[in-house]
């Protein structure tokens, strides 16, 4: 007898490793913290099924012109130094026209906001992938999205993508209200954000205290948190300890740690 499939389970994807180099065409301030760059070149190929996908950006030492390396069995070769390489959600895109749209969080003295803080028109920046998607199906009577505004190009883009008729709860933590976005949707979207108010990125408990006082939907759902590490645990433990999540129905993403500048860059 074969086992019943689960027809909520998320389903992975592969995609085959590509790596671009592309020129800033467009420079986009979607708010004083983020901005958007359309990026231009060869898109063939290009496939993000999931709105959690990520590629790699990679950046290269001060005077070292940005190049493609070939791709070998284990990734990128690069001969000599490896450029740092952070991951970042595609936005927008069209294969077609040969452009991609990617928000950089202008805070913080990383090579990726180094990069966006002086990138213009003219800009190059290399991109692999997505190697993979994660496709949640839209088979959920509603959907949990929360995370910090590392998040957010995820979150907007998972608002922006579900069909009519989903129920969307949405927490988003920023510094204040000129950071708020707001989303073109059919979904049924309940938006609420909160904000830091100058007390430093990942440090509060803002999120899970909305979370914790936050009136649910009836049915299943799925919960997608993401941001700063800690934050995206503790909002885990809570719904599959204290609000019945199914631990398979949430995924908890972090995006980077407080205290650890390598971790991951906000993106």
């Amino acid at each position: 007898m074969s086992e019943t499939l689960d027809p909520r389970a998320p389903i992975r994807v592969r995609h085959e490793t590509r790596m671009r180099l592309l020129e800033v065409v467009r420079v986009t301030d979607v708010t004083p913290m983020m901005r958007r760059f359309r990026l231009k070149g060869d898109m063939t190929g290009f496939a993000s099924a999931g709105h959690a996908d990520h590629i790699k950006a990679f950046f290269f030492a001060d005077g070292v012109e940005p190049f493609l390396a070939p791709i070998g069995p284990n990734g990128a070769q690069w001969p000599g130094e490896r450029p740092q390489m952070r991951d970042y959600t595609p936005r927008y895109w069209d294969v077609d026209a040969g452009w991609i749209e990617l928000d950089f969080v202008l805070h913080g003295d990383g090579p990726a906001s180094s990069w966006a803080a002086g990138a213009t028109v003219g800009s190059t920046l290399v991109i692999g992938g997505p190697r993979g998607s994660l496709m949640v199906p839209a088979t959920f009577d509603w959907y949990l999205l929360a995370g910090d505004e590392t998040a957010l190009p995820a979150l907007g883009r998972r608002i922006e993508e579900l069909p009519a008729g989903s129920k969307v709860l949405a927490i988003i933590e920023v510094e204040n209200a000129a950071e708020e976005q707001r989303f073109v949707t059919k979904a049924d979207l309940a938006l609420t954000y909160v904000h830091r108010n100058g007390q430093p990125a990942g440090t509060t408990s803002l999120i899970l205290d909305a979370i914790k006082s936050a009136s649910f939907p009836q049915g299943v759902a799925y919960a997608y948190v993401a941001g700063e590490s800690t934050m995206s645990k503790a909002v885990r433990a809570h719904l599959t300890e204290q609000r019945g999540f199914n631990p398979e129905y949430v995924k908890a993403a972090g995006y980077w740690l407080l205290g650890v500048a390598d971790a991951q860059e906000p993106h």
